[in-house]
């Protein structure tokens, strides 16, 4: 009888556990959907408030910046005091940004709204992770790529909603972007309903959380290697993700319309890729799946500044495909060598993917004004080499057993 009750209770977890699971990657493709409205409407905003690339770049340093520097501090807090109610109160700091942005009327108004969509994002990354592994079912690759293709897919989505209900129709169309936003709240607190519950009827563990297996002073080398793997593949990703309509507009003449098509192709192909990374780490290791994303991107990236406009689409959308497989691979390769610090380690690696990203596109930005957005591709595109340093992680599989 007990044993009935207990696998009914079980299955019925299980199911809320998958509800859960899906809730928080709708939520990442919703919030990610927005930020991407952002560098999807620079040439608006170029033209409304006569940006130079450097004002644009300064744009997105604000924003990744915001986003990144807070999410190690949060995820660390919180791995000791959970918050479950900082999840949809996070998302109503990105709502207000959302809104500032559809009304600012100077560059300083709109470097104030990109950092609130910053500390939106720098509270929702670690934790909706958090909640994600949670959700998991041991099957941590998986979750954490469906948690982040969700991301990605709103990525993707981002420039095509923006072509759509804002371009040629003015700023004040983005608040029509601050109903996906409320959306996203409401889906939250049911979120952080559950997460609070489960909290509460997990059993207390005695004890430090077990280690990785490894002397500290190799596990701080493997994660410096991850954080420069980190830097090589997000530098890159930032010159196609905030400057790649520029580079096709200004290379090949094509429409604005035409330019954010081949954004949207390939932010769908990094989606596409995010998925399949984490279920293929948790199948044949996820020091695999790191070596070939990014070292594999190399010969792509270096052709791409040569290629005519038929083969740059084709050659971005295999870069997306390719290097977007990494990030999974490498978040979950980080908590298993911290064990214990889920919400840290999540909130260091968003944390720098936001900020590496930011301080790229700034430094890029520069590199447009002074040298011409083709120059950018040019040097972007010897970042994957990088990718050799994953030589020298350590083999976990073997760690474990």
């Amino acid at each position: 009888m007990s044993t009935s009750a207990s696998s009914k209770a079980v299955s019925a977890q299980t199911g809320t556990v998958l509800q859960i699971l899906f809730s928080v990657a709708f939520v990442h493709l919703l919030n990610d959907c927005v930020q991407a409205v952002l560098p999807a409407i620079y040439p608006l905003l170029k033209q409304e408030f006569a940006l130079s690339f450097t004002q644009v770049g300064l744009i997105t340093l604000t924003f990744q910046c915001t986003a990144s520097l807070l999410q190690p501090w949060i995820g660390l807090y919180t791995d000791k005091r959970p918050i479950p109610f900082l999840l949809p109160v996070g998302m109503c700091v990105t709502l207000a940004g959302v809104g500032l942005l559809a009304v600012a009327g100077s560059f300083t108004v709109l470097l104030l709204a990109a950092a609130m969509i910053g500390v939106g994002s720098s509270t929702f990354h670690p934790e909706a992770s958090r909640v994600a592994r949670l959700a998991s079912g041991g099957r941590f690759g998986f979750a954490q790529s469906l948690f982040q293709v969700g991301g990605n897919l709103g990525s993707a989505l981002g420039p095509l909603l923006a072509a759509a209900i804002i371009v040629g129709r003015g700023q004040g169309k983005i608040g029509w972007f601050t109903l996906f936003i409320l959306v996203a709240v409401l889906v939250l607190v049911g979120v952080s309903r559950w997460y609070g519950s489960h909290l509460r009827n997990m059993p207390r563990k005695s004890g430090a959380p077990a280690g990785s297996g490894l002397p500290r002073d190799k596990v701080i080398k493997a994660l410096a290697v991850l954080a420069m793997l980190v830097f090589s593949k997000y530098i890159y990703m930032a010159s196609l993700s905030s400057y790649y309509t520029f580079y096709l507009i200004e290379k090949f003449h094509v429409a604005v319309g035409t330019a954010q098509l081949y954004l949207f192709l390939f932010l769908a192909a990094v989606a596409l890729g995010t998925f399949a990374g984490g279920p293929i780490g948790d199948r044949i290791g996820r020091k695999r799946v790191i070596w070939v994303s990014i070292m594999g991107a190399a010969p792509f990236t270096l052709a791409l500044p040569y290629a005519d406009l038929f083969w740059t689409g084709v050659l971005s959308v295999i870069i997306g495909l390719v290097m977007s497989s990494a990030f999974s691979a490498i978040v979950v390769f980080a908590q298993e060598l911290v064990p214990g610090k889920v919400g840290m380690i999540a909130g260091i690696f968003f944390g720098l993917m936001f900020g590496v990203s930011g301080i790229g596109a700034a430094a890029m930005g520069h590199i447009a004004d002074v040298a011409g957005i083709a120059q950018v591709y040019r040097i972007a595109s010897f970042l994957p080499l990088l990718g050799i340093l994953a030589a020298l992680l350590p083999k976990m599989e073997q760690v474990r057993r």
